[in-house]
């Protein structure tokens, strides 16, 4: 059974790869090659240095390049003159500009999951409860790892609308390419989505929760009817998507907010008289949370239009001629590829919790349990993944011109060493500088927003279900659920990093070798009848390898380094006296 359930699991996995690789590459995009040359290529192949000491060197005379702008404007490729002194370091006033809009991009969907977990949990009888709450959980993690499983389209998007407008400024032809193609993927790719749910939810569904579970009375059936309402709102969701991330890169924050305010608004509205006053259950929650995206959705598009194209034409639907600066969308798919690997290792970690947690004799109240731990960490995340965000956005700006212009010094001259170029050295110290600052500020964001989201499982569970058993079962996951939600501090920011130095072979090894190791561990708890704690026991050692792995990539070498040069600073000394 095992077995068989791992290898249906893939199958379910590929077939949505499958739909996802049909939706993107039906679509020709338009995304101009010096955009990705300059933004990715130039990068692909030149391993970073941003943790190697550069020493001091004969001047090395370059060629002219753009002038690096404000520390608002810090660009995201290259194009800076490394002989001048690299833009000053972000502020924290810096930071907060951008991560606020961030934070909405990010938050947006776990809010809504959370709203309808609940509205869900304390509406009706405590048997009712912990049965709906059962069924909401495979249903919002199926939903949402959909949703997630397209987040390539929301970075590629600010990456390469961020890149169009510093090289060929707001409103030009390249920026406004960026927006009408990526908008038209995300449209076309989402109707795919809906029909693939629709038509394969309740197997898929079936197999993700498990013989026990599935054998429970109305629990497939209340999951199956959550997902298919949900469905519907899959076009607008990944639209909402790449057209927040575009206003991210136009650094627009008022937009993207009101946005998420609406949704959440309606929401609230929705579940408290769907769910809290009629009855309805998880179909009630359903049609609020969709009510949500297509609100979000229109107060969001109709400003975008004016913001991010001319004539208020997004494309959704025609394609625009082809130029000799178009590229196919397998370019765009090029990019999306390592990236992909990164979101379906975590899309089938939680994906094998949940199927364990199911397994779990006791139900409906284990997979309750775990639903609501899942729910809260889901909604702490974002709150770190905005600071692997802003890494990507703010050390490009240092790191890139320095790659791109050892790239051009080893094609001139291939003995060049640029550990002896005097002027690599400040760049990679700024970059290095910015790493460091983001990653105590995301130990700060980290310490604080799990501590809060502890605090609800040990002492406040009944904000989120009125079951008493299921208060009871989810006080002892507090203890997981701040370990697992603390060390994604740690994860995101060292992930941001090594995205912004395009170290993509390395997180996809490690996403690999964490992900076949993990559905090992959870699979073995299932087969010994373990127990939730056992579950999210195996999700903390998940984050702490991951944490340990990344972290070490970056900080392992400064720190053997200033250890070594100790030492042998000590042994000089005494060697002269």
């Amino acid at each position: 059974m095992p077995l068989r359930m791992m290898v249906s699991s893939k199958k379910a996995v590929l077939a949505i790869s499958c739909l996802f690789a049909g939706c993107i590459t039906g679509t020709t995009g338009a995304f101009s090659p010096h955009h990705r040359v300059s933004s990715l290529s130039s990068r692909s192949n030149v391993r970073s240095v941003i943790h190697q000491a550069a020493g001091d060197g004969d001047d090395i005379v370059t060629e002219d390049m753009e002038e690096p702008g404000s520390v608002d404007s810090i660009p995201r490729g290259g194009g800076a003159n490394i002989k001048k002194a690299p833009p000053a370091l972000p502020t924290l006033a810096t930071y907060r500009k951008f991560a606020l809009p961030c934070l909405c991009l990010w938050v947006a969907q776990p809010l809504l999951s959370l709203i309808d977990t609940s509205f869900v949990g304390l509406s009706g009888n405590s048997a009712t409860s912990a049965q709906q709450l059962a069924a909401l959980g495979p249903a919002t993690t199926f939903i949402d790892g959909s949703v997630y499983l397209f987040a390539f389209l929301n970075v590629a998007t600010t990456n390469l609308y961020s890149s169009a407008r510093a090289q060929e400024g707001e409103g030009s032809d390249q920026a406004e390419n960026v927006v009408r193609t990526a908008s038209r993927i995300a449209l076309r790719s989402g109707i795919g989505l809906f029909f693939f749910l629709l038509a394969f939810a309740r197997p898929l569904l079936a197999l993700y929760i498990g013989h026990e579970a599935e054998n429970t009375p109305g629990l497939l059936d209340s999951a199956e009817d959550y997902v298919k309402i949900r469905a519907l709102s899959m076009p607008t969701s990944l639209l909402l998507g790449v057209v927040q991330a575009a206003c991210l890169g136009a650094k627009d924050s008022v937009t993207p907010l009101i946005a998420t305010l609406y949704s959440t608004v309606v929401n609230i509205i929705g579940d408290f008289l769907l769910v809290s006053q009629l009855g309805m259950g998880l179909r009630g929650a359903a049609i609020a949370t969709t009510l949500a995206q297509w609100a979000a959705t229109a107060a969001l598009l109709a400003p975008a239009r004016k913001r991010l194209v001319k004539d208020g034409n997004l494309g959704l639907w025609k394609k625009p001629e082809a130029t000799s600066s178009s590229v196919s969308s397998k370019t765009f798919l090029s990019f999306a590829a390592p990236v992909l690997t990164l979101i379906m290792g975590k899309l089938a970690a939680f994906g094998f919790m949940t199927h364990s947690a199911a397994a779990i004799p006791g139900q409906p109240t284990p997979l309750a349990s775990h639903q609501i731990i899942l729910s809260l960490f889901f909604f702490a995340s974002p709150f770190m993944e905005v600071v692997s965000q802003t890494a990507q956005t703010f050390i490009p700006g240092y790191l890139a011109p320095v790659t791109d212009y050892i790239t051009k010094r080893k094609k001139a001259t291939p003995s060049y060493d640029s550990r002896t170029d005097k002027f690599v050295k400040p760049w990679e110290s700024s970059a290095f500088s910015v790493g460091n600052a983001l990653l105590k500020l995301g130990f700060s964001v980290g310490m604080v927003v799990a501590t809060l989201a502890a605090l609800v499982p040990a002492f406040f569970g009944g904000l989120l279900t009125s079951d008493t058993t299921v208060q009871e079962a989810v006080k002892p996951l507090a203890k997981y659920l701040l370990a697992g939600a603390f060390l994604t501090a740690p994860v995101a920011v060292s992930e941001g990093i090594l995205l912004a130095r395009r170290e993509l072979k390395f997180l996809a090894t490690v996403y690999l070798v964490s992900t076949a190791l993990l559905p090992s561990a959870l699979l073995q708890v299932k087969r010994i009848g373990g127990n939730v704690e056992q579950v999210w026991a195996c999700f903390a050692a998940f984050q702490l390898f991951r944490a340990t792995c990344f972290a070490g990539r970056i900080w392992s070498g400064p720190v053997l380094k200033y250890i070594s040069s100790s030492f042998g600073g000590s042994k000089t000394k005494e060697a002269k006296a």
